[in-house]
């Protein structure tokens, strides 16, 4: 009837199985006298040898029954009969064999095969229903819940249909559970097998249960999974308006099942356990349950319809495929991850459908035999061609949908911000706008009108924007609630959204990219420095997505990046624009660093503390300052054998520059041999202006103040001088208040040699070979005292101002650097630039016992930490720590110090103890 050459031409999957069942369903055709001619009707034919070539069981069944060949051109029935048993088993089988027709012969895809499938089996469990409740002579108030795979329209060929029976009333329960045994016994008899373990209790609880007592135990007892099961719950048998009841009186705590503490750990949990139960050889050969399976899909899907469907009913769909649809719709999956999973999921079912259509056996498991892997190849339609054969295309489809399958649920079941929306109660994701400024004012909104504007003016509409807003702004409205100044939290965020918010990767950030959302609404309620860095470059704001983007740059690559940027441009200003954008860059790197690593929502290492934070900004403005000196140089017109160098001082000379810190510099040049001094002044007085020029030119960029003061003479001298000319000033006219200067100079830019002579020069001066004369500790005193007296602001408060204060960062600077001047000649350790590392020293020459050296230690690294904290605030410089208020508050926060009352108390008693250390050591 038909050869195996004939069977590969029409598309059969195993060409010899086709032929051979051809042969044999002859033969049978011929005993019991039914007409088989092919020959006029090539549709049959066609779908008679994708049959035959793709399932011997139902190769078997038609030459059994070779009548039940027209069900292959077939229409499909809504209803199987319910005579007998042996005729609804003929009957399921005749629609099976139109259901695999269609299939296997191209005419539908795999959502249609799913439905059709799922359709017949709701059939089954209807007549399966209707010949039981005949045997008892009654037809009890008894409904039939699909679950499971059937539930969601989602059948495979075989599988066990997953069930709930709901009676009524008590007085139903003795017919209802008799006939639900007997429609169990008639469907497994029939076609599959009816679980019905979902029920309350699973196997140990009753068959059947009344409306009351599932109420009862969905209330009380219900895990979690349990109600991830109810997502595909849909009345399919039995008494459908019972069904439908039931299932409106448990949506409300179906809906709210995600906001249980631990619900979502609880999905998370079944789904690694749901893993481990497979066994470890089949795990990657496992379509339904293993790693980038069936499983990782429907779990990343349920998971997020029980956390957004609460507020959203868009999503309330049971089957996976219109759920992902609606979850990309609404905005809660990317448009190419939605499209990605269902290209996954459509592959993987078809994948399931032609392993189990072979032989009508429920497997979900790859097979290994080259034979059958073969089979299954072409039963999915790849042949071979090219330079792959039809195994090895198949099986790089299988890994690259299972790969990314298993990247995207990674993505969605573990992403942050499922756990933070599910902490959202139900009724705060959808307010009237009434309620709305009652809920505001609850979570300390100053401004709820205000900000009720705002939040309209982010969710406004039905554009894509707007409903992935409305799905993170609860969240990010509940976190700025915990900061001092809620409104100023979501004012920043509306202007950073309405700069990027028509950018197709800024609210995907949010949405998707790990804790971004969290980070941001963080940094926005807690530090206007970093709002007005962002809003400055908003591109910025990928830098959240990943912890070890917030690590400081290593100074060397900085140094690179920003030479090369300069150099990209002919024109000064351009190029120290490119430079300063750079140095803005990587500002708010450190400062996100800072304040989310003090808050231990990041685990840097190291981790970012004060030491850390002046190592990582001294390493920026070291760079910013090679960068701009190579470009002042070219803007200058400098000869190339000028060697002229940059010498850090104050805080950036001993690696502890803080954000509102300003570049102390001197700076040093040696003419080339041959030139004029007054030339060469000239040439490297022009270095020097251009570069303070060029810094601090008007910009959206934070300028870098150049501070000079320090330099021999102070303002008076000359802004640059050679190291000839500093040799003999520093020989001449040195005073004590300059070699203590000393103590922080290194050189940060230019000429290396030039830096070390610089050096060598001043080593004697700032380390006194005798150390220092009474006269010269007096005068070291008196400065001190003369500078708390007038240097310390009019109406500041000295006992909390963290600079010039008491038991400040002054404090215990002056101290250390007065142990250096008096000890540096014969305590190597002291010849530092670093203010820990100087009084580690001195503690280690006993110079300073290790309880002051503690005590000095904390007084200075909490002041400066408070120095820092008060910048990222204000956005702006200051040293007082108020008393009170909501900047009090902000600096507790950005610090996790607790209470802010007692983290005042922990300051002044820290400063009052560093101060009476200081009053020994450095007054005697």
């Amino acid at each position: 009837m038909i050869s195996r050459r004939e069977a590969f031409a029409l598309g059969a999957a195993d060409p010899e199985l086709a032929a051979r069942q051809m042969d044999r369903l002859v033969e049978s055709a011929l005993r019991a006298g039914v007409e088989l001619d092919l020959s006029e009707n090539p549709l049959l034919r066609q779908r008679l040898v994708a049959v035959l070539g793709a399932s011997s069981t139902l190769g078997d069944h038609l030459v059994a029954n070779p009548a039940e060949i027209t069900a292959l051109v077939g229409s499909p029935v809504t209803e199987l009969p319910t005579t007998s048993v042996a005729h609804l088993r003929l009957a399921y089988l005749h629609e099976i064999l139109r259901i695999a027709a269609d299939d296997l012969a191209g005419g539908v895809d795999v959502e249609r095969t799913m439905t059709a499938l799922t359709r017949l089996a709701d059939a089954t469990l209807r007549a399966g229903f209707e010949i039981a409740a005949a045997r008892v002579g009654r037809r009890p108030k008894l409904a039939v819940i699909a679950m499971g795979k059937c539930g969601g329209g989602e059948l495979n060929y075989v599988s066990d249909v997953d069930v709930i029976f709901v009676a009524e009333e008590d007085a139903d329960l003795g017919a209802a559970t008799t006939v639900a045994a007997g429609m169990m016994e008639i469907c497994g008899q029939v076609a599959w097998p009816v679980d019905a373990n979902l029920r309350p209790e699973g196997s140990q609880g009753p068959l059947v249960r009344t409306m009351a007592s599932h109420r009862a135990y969905y209330h009380r007892w219900a895990k979690t999974w349990e109600f991830q099961a109810l997502l595909k719950a849909r009345p399919a048998a039995g008494d459908i308006e019972l069904g439908e009841r039931w299932l409106a009186d448990l949506e409300p705590l179906i809906w709210t099942a995600a906001e249980r503490p631990e619900a979502v750990d609880e999905i998370r949990h079944m789904r690694r356990r749901i893993i481990a139960q497979v066994a470890a050889g089949e795990r990657d050969r496992e379509i339904k349950r293993g790693p980038g399976g069936l499983r990782d899909i429907e779990f990343a899907v349920q998971l997020l319809q029980l956390v957004h469907g609460r507020g959203d009913t868009t999503l309330r769909h049971t089957g996976t495929l219109p759920a992902l649809h609606a979850l990309v719709t609404g905005g809660y999956i990317g448009r190419r991850d939605g499209e990605a999973l269902a290209l996954g999921y459509r592959f993987l079912r078809q994948v399931e459908h032609r392993l189990q259509v072979q032989r009508l056996r429920r497997t979900h498991t790859v097979p290994t035999e080259p034979t059958a892997l073969r089979w299954l190849a072409h039963g999915l339609g790849y042949r071979a061609g090219g330079t792959r054969d039809a195994v090895e295309a198949f099986r790089a489809d299988w890994v690259a949908h299972a790969a990314e399958v298993r990247r995207l649920h990674a993505k969605l079941f573990y992403r942050p911000l499922l756990d933070a929306v599910a902490k959202v109660p139900s009724g705060d994701l959808t307010l009237s706008a009434d309620a709305a400024k009652d809920r505001l004012t609850t979570l300390g909104y100053a401004d709820p009108v205000g900000a009720l504007r705002h939040i309209e003016a982010l969710t406004g509409g039905v554009s894509r924007t707007a409903s992935i807003q409305r799905t993170l702004l609860p969240v990010m409205l509940d976190e700025w609630a915990d900061d001092p100044d809620p409104d100023a939290g979501l004012l920043a965020y509306r202007r950073v959204s309405e700069k990027l918010g028509t950018t197709p990767w800024y609210l995907r950030l949010l949405r998707d990219e790990g804790p971004v959302a969290l980070r941001l609404a963080r940094l926005l309620g807690t530090s206007r420095y970093v709002t007005d860095l962002l809003e400055r470059d908003p591109e910025a704001l990928r830098l959240l997505a990943q912890d070890a983007e917030l690590l400081p740059r290593p100074r060397q690559a900085l140094i690179d990046a920003m030479v090369h940027a300069a150099a990209r441009h002919t024109q000064p200003e351009q190029a120290i624009r490119a430079v300063r954008g750079l140095r803005r860059r990587e500002l708010f790197r450190i400062a996100c660093a800072d304040l989310l690593s003090a808050a231990g929502e990041i685990a840097l290492d190291p981790k970012v503390t004060l030491d850390g934070v002046g190592q990582a900004l001294s390493d920026v403005t070291d760079a910013t300052l090679t960068a701009g000196l190579a470009v002042a140089r070219l803007a200058a017109d400098a000869p190339e054998d000028l060697r002229f160098t940059i010498i850090g001082m104050g805080r950036l000379g001993g690696y502890e520059v803080s954000y509102p810190s300003d570049a102390d510099v001197m700076f040093v040049y040696d003419p080339p041999p041959g030139m004029p001094e007054d030339t060469a002044q000239g040439h490297a007085l022009a270095i020097a202006e251009h570069l303070r020029r060029l810094l601090s030119l008007p910009s959206s960029d934070p300028p870098l103040g150049i501070d000079a003061d320090l330099r021999p003479e102070g303002r008076q001298g000359p802004l640059v001088r050679s190291i000839s000319s500093h040799r003999r000033y520093y020989a001449t006219w040195s005073h004590t208040w300059e070699a203590q200067a000393l103590l922080r100079a290194r050189p940060v830019a230019g000429s290396v040699s030039l830096g070390e002579e610089f050096l060598e020069l001043v080593a004697e001066l700032r380390y006194p070979p005798k150390g220092l004369t009474r006269e010269q500790i007096i005068e070291i005193r008196r400065i001190k005292a003369r500078v708390e007296t007038e240097r310390l602001p009019r109406g500041a408060d000295p006992l909390t101002h963290t600079k010039l204060g008491r038991g400040g960062i002054a404090d215990v600077e002056w101290t250390v650097q007065l142990l250096q001047l008096r000890h540096g000649h014969r305590v190597p350790g002291l010849r530092t630039t670093r203010t820990l590392t100087a009084l580690a020293a001195a503690q280690d020459a006993g110079l300073v016992s290790p309880m002051d050296a503690a005590v000095l230690a904390a007084a200075w690294q909490l002041a400066g930490r408070v120095r820092n904290a008060l910048t990222l605030i204000r956005g702006r410089a200051g040293d007082q720590l108020p008393r009170h208020g909501p900047e009090l508050a902000g600096i507790a926060r950005v610090l996790a110090a607790g209470d802010p009352g007692e983290f005042l108390d922990d300051y002044l008693r820290g400063t009052r103890r560093a101060r009476a250390v200081v009053e020994r050591i450095f007054m005697g």
